[in-house]
Parts: C-alpha cells; sequence; structure tokens
C-alpha cells in the first residue's frame, strides 16, 4: 500500500536527517550533504513518485524503486532489454505529465541492434506495483551503430503536449552535421511517440521530421525553463568546450564545425573551423577546461529563498554539483559546491520537498540529498 504523499516526503525527511549529515562552505552559508540510499550500479536517472518515492535507473539495465528510508527495490519487471557497453544502457527516467491518471513511466536506453550495434530509443510502460506493463518503444534512433559512446540522453516534457529526446553524435562527428540520421540531434515527439505537424523540418528532404534541433556533441543534462518554457540544454564538449544551450526549433549547434574545445590527444578538431560561425547558434555559457556535465534541475521551490531561480548541473569531470545565478537567459556567476565529494556527479533533480537531489556514478553508486543548513 502505497504512502501518502505527504507523510513520505516526512519520512524521506526524517530517515536522512537520522544519519551523519556533514556541513560544507557555500556562498549563501554552510551547505548540509546527506546520504539517502546507496548500492546502486552506475545509476544514471531519477524521478520522483507522487507518493515520495524515486524511480533509479541503473546503466546495467536494471529501474529500482528507492523508498523514503533508502531501500531498494528489487529490480522492476519488464523493462526493455538494453545493451549496456561504453556509456550505453539504461539511461533516463521520467513520469508521465498525467502520471496521476495514467501511471506511465519514460525511459531512455541504448536499445542492441544487429551484432554489436545498439540505438539511443524512447519507451514507455505503466507501472503497477514492481513491474512495468504494456511497454512501447516510443522513438528508435537510426541508424544503429557499432560504437558505444555519446548516447545522450535525457528526456524532457514542454507541457504542451511534446516530449523531447536529447542524443548524441555516438563518437561520429561528422554525424551532427547530417540531418538524414538522428545522430547529434534534439528530437520532438508528441506523448506517443508520433510526429508532431509542426516541427521545423516537416515536409523537408534530407531531414528526418522528428529532429527539432542539430549539431549537438553529447546532450546529458536538459530542462524546460520554469518560466519561458523553453528548452535548455548542456553538452560535453571534447577537451574544454561544454556547453550550456537554450535548444530552439530548426536551429544547428555547430559541432564539430564549431566548437570551443581540442581533441584529448591535444590536436585541433579535424572538421572544426571556428569558435563562432554565422548561422550556428553560440551556447549562452561554457566552461574551460571541462567540467563534464550531466544531469541539470532548476530550483523552483521556497525552501531555499537564496537558491530561488537558479540552475544546478552535475559535473562528473570536476566531481562536484555547480549553482548558476541568471538574470533571464544570461548566466551571471557560477558556484562550484562540494569540491571536496570526490564522486562524479550523474544526475541532479529537485525533490518535492525543496532539496537538490543528485546521483552519483559508480559501481557503488550513491543517492545523496543537498540543502542549505537553515533548519
Amino acid at each position: 500500500m502505497k504512502l501518502p504523499y505527504l507523510l513520505a516526503l516526512g519520512l524521506f525527511t526524517a530517515a536522512c536527517g537520522a544519519q551523519d549529515a556533514p556541513r560544507h562552505a557555500s556562498q549563501h552559508g554552510d551547505l548540509q550533504l546527506v546520504m539517502v540510499a546507496e548500492g546502486l550500479e552506475h545509476p544514471w536517472g531519477m524521478a520522483f513518485l507522487p507518493d515520495g518515492r524515486m524511480l533509479v535507473t541503473e546503466r546495467a539495465g536494471r529501474l529500482r524503486i528507492v523508498s523514503p528510508n533508502g531501500a531498494l527495490s528489487a529490480p522492476v519487471n519488464g523493462v526493455p532489454a538494453v545493451r549496456a557497453a561504453g556509456q550505453g544502457g539504461l539511461l533516463d527516467v521520467a513520469l508521465s505529465p498525467d502520471f496521476t491518471t495514467d501511471s506511465l513511466v519514460y525511459l531512455t536506453y541504448s536499445e542492441p541492434g544487429d551484432g554489436d550495434e545498439s540505438g539511443t530509443a524512447l519507451a514507455r510502460g505503466k507501472l503497477e506495483g514492481n513491474a512495468l506493463l504494456d511497454v512501447q518503444v516510443l522513438f528508435r534512433q537510426t541508424p544503429k551503430l557499432p560504437t558505444v559512446h555519446h548516447f545522450g540522453s535525457r528526456i524532457v516534457f514542454d507541457g504542451k503536449g511534446h516530449v523531447f529526446v536529447t542524443m548524441g553524435d555516438r563518437g561520429m562527428r561528422p554525424l551532427a552535421q547530417q540531418t538524414d540520421g538522428h545522430q547529434g540531434t534534439v528530437v520532438r515527439l508528441k506523448l506517443d511517440g508520433t510526429v508532431p505537424a509542426d516541427n521545423p523540418f516537416i515536409g523537408k528532404e534530407g531531414v528526418l521530421p522528428e529532429i527539432w534541433s542539430y549539431g549537438h556533441r553529447n546532450i546529458q543534462g536538459a530542462a524546460r525553463h520554469p518560466t519561458t518554457g523553453a528548452l535548455w540544454a548542456h553538452e560535453h564538449g571534447p577537451r574544454g568546450g561544454d556547453e550550456l544551450n537554450i535548444v530552439e526549433a530548426g536551429k544547428n549547434y555547430g559541432w564539430p564545425l564549431v566548437t570551443l574545445g581540442i581533441n584529448y590527444s591535444g590536436e585541433p578538431i579535424p572538421e572544426a573551423v571556428a569558435k563562432t560561425m554565422p548561422g550556428m547558434q553560440d551556447s549562452i555559457h561554457h566552461w574551460l577546461p571541462s567540467i563534464g556535465p550531466s544531469g541539470m534541475a532548476f530550483y523552483t521551490a521556497d525552501r531555499f529563498p537564496a537558491w530561488k531561480g537558479n540552475l544546478f548541473v552535475g559535473a562528473l569531470a570536476h566531481q562536484q554539483v555547480v549553482r548558476l545565478e541568471l538574470d533571464g537567459n544570461t548566466v551571471l556567476r557560477e558556484e562550484r559546491l562540494l569540491g571536496e565529494l570526490k564522486q562524479r556527479v550523474r544526475d541532479v533533480r529537485q525533490g518535492p520537498d525543496g532539496y537538490i537531489y543528485f546521483l552519483t556514478d559508480s559501481p557503488e553508486g550513491k543517492v545523496y540529498r543537498l540543502g542549505l543548513a537553515t533548519e
């Protein structure tokens, strides 16, 4: 039997508060960091259920339910098969905008193909107990490829009956500028996976109709702006040049022709011709050196007024949570939180209790709760 919503949130707070809660310095005072759950194998995405429990994906292909006391469920039955290799596996998870009435859960993952091939896919199923029922694949990235890099992938609903799926170039740079495949794109679909009639490339020869934008390297963080409704996303640069973008219909974001980064070898990107170029969108913020961004959430709660309107980003390479202060579409300043964490931060979400929650990416991954120590 499910716990009532408010009771579940209270149990989450009480259970977390009962653990050791070290404090860390920040611009707005001491931070309070609490471990909520542990024992997750490379957790990748999370979503809060209405009763206060949490869905967490493990890259190996398991979906778990995390209870308010931090206990992990057995793997949820019915999750689609994944090709868990390299950066691929079970990726993001999101609740349907109408979850309270339809119980639908959306998942992105690397779907196996022929031989070693795979591609980013979007599926949904109805959550009943510890199982997903009537699972449907709504979208498949084409073509499938044998590489094990740059799958993306985050799920964002636009509040108007559509869903965005972010993807990467699969480690094959030139594909991000080719619109006859889905590599290096963001796609926009109706909630049932069909293509909206007002997508920007409908009827254009040589462009797949699902495509919303292209020229992306690897988007692992995306969120809808709480005021404007615009899609914001960040993406990994190569060695340097991580970007924060406002992702607009029909726009080209430049990769690999335009980049602030260089190859991991230290050599220039072979296809790169400039740091900016007419007809291609510049980022609104970038990181040099790279922080390895993954996961992203706007803070909209009243619990910590000093954070209201800020954007929180996970950092894999720098093993931190990054807080960005915004003025409209301008990043005014940033603060690096938890520099002593020494754990890769994979996903960041605002919890229904007004705290920030994040996942750490390791064979023994954890769920943490972060807040200001004001209470």
